[in-house]
């Protein structure tokens, strides 16, 4: 049975933190794509343009100043950067035929398909515990869902079927992105990563906007209104894309995918906290006790110290028992010399007094 410290390390805080802060981030990025397809812009690829150029300015920058060597084959990078590109591209043109809400929701389709990639790629093994936490994760989604329905939001947009197509298309290549992110973020470095998904995602991006968005780009009326939600989308994935690697290192692709769970949270529906709630138990389950192996097998190490450390207090605890028992016959003795000076003053004092008395009764005499 673990116990709480096992269950709340370090490790387990700052995933879950770090976690709400890239759901936070995702669902900034939601609303973004939302505003700028209700005010008409259809650019998915060039909303994330801007991003991949600003991941290969700062994170190239301190790639050259360290002069640090290639630790991966850069053509896995030209792979990645395409499949990262595609995966934005479908989701962000998701809006354009269905809800935010559908959206968000249907976009947890990556978790199966990381659980299953990193099974099959990373050798990653999920014991009872991380598969129970996914289960009650994925159940409060199910509540989600059913609000949803209820609601009925799903039926928002012009093409919800097509929409939710593209959301799944784009959540299994998030799920390839994330994975791939994870084994070279694991066996490269994190600013490697960065600046040459960065750099590869730009080229590929651009040659994709110079074939089927050059006509969206120039019909655009660029206002604040429409600016705004188009460089708030650049911002909030740069950050998004330059904390995910810690993440990613520190719990892996999994632990991902379910904290952008809590993303579905911006309703206001009772069953959304609800859902919310699941979520973050699950979220709980699946990281918590990361310790419990390493415990495991320090138990017969731990054993041999206590044990150890049990004889020498005890040999303490004699030495303790000695001192006290000197320490109490001084205390009594001090106790009986003190009690003596107080009698003996006493004493004196009333034969001093005695003597008083006979003065005075001689004087008056």
């Amino acid at each position: 049975m673990m116990s709480l410290k096992q269950f709340w390390t370090k490790k387990t805080l700052v995933g879950l933190g770090l976690g709400q802060f890239l759901s936070l981030l995702i669902t900034s990025t939601g609303f973004s794509s939302s505003e700028l397809s209700n005010r008409g812009i259809n650019a998915p690829t060039s909303q994330s343009f801007l991003n991949y150029v600003l991941l290969t300015v700062v994170y190239g920058s301190i790639m050259l100043y360290k002069r640090q060597a290639l630790k991966a084959k850069w053509y896995y990078y030209v792979v990645l950067g395409l499949v990262d590109v595609e995966a934005n591209y479908l989701v962000v043109k998701a809006y354009q035929y269905t809800s935010i809400t559908s959206v968000m929701l249907l976009d947890c389709w990556s978790i199966p398909s990381v659980m299953l990639l990193t099974f099959i790629f990373l050798k990653t093994k999920y014991r009872f515990r991380k598969i129970a936490g996914v289960i009650v994760c994925v159940a409060g989604l199910v509540m989600v869902i059913f609000s949803d329905v209820h609601a009925g939001d799903r039926s928002g947009g012009r093409d919800p079927r097509k929409g939710d197509l593209l959301v799944i298309a784009g959540a299994t290549l998030y799920a390839i992105s994330n994975v791939s992110e994870e084994f070279l973020v694991k066996n490269a470095n994190r600013v490697e990563l960065m600046s040459f998904l960065g750099l590869f995602g730009a080229i590929i991006s651009a040659i994709q906007i110079s074939i089927i968005e050059r006509n969206e780009l120039k019909s655009i009326h660029w206002t604040a209104g429409a600016a705004f939600p188009f460089f708030g989308f650049s911002l909030a994935m740069f950050l998004f894309y330059s904390f995910v690697p810690m993440l990613l290192k520190m719990s892996g692709s999994t632990m991902l995918n379910l904290s952008l769970l809590t993303s579905d949270m911006w309703a206001v529906d009772w069953m959304y906290f609800l859902a919310f709630a699941a979520v973050a138990v699950g979220l709980v389950i699946y990281s918590g006790g990361d310790r419990e192996e390493d415990q495991h097998q320090c138990i017969a190490g731990v054993g041999d110290e206590d044990a150890g450390r049990s004889k020498h207090f005890d040999e303490e605890a004699g030495f303790d028992n000695i001192n006290r028992e000197a320490i109490a016959g001084s205390s009594k003795t001090g106790d009986t010399s003190k009690h003596d000076c107080i009698t003996s003053g006493e004493r004196s004092e009333t034969i001093e007094n005695k003597n008083i008395g006979k003065d005075v009764q001689g004087k008056k005499s």
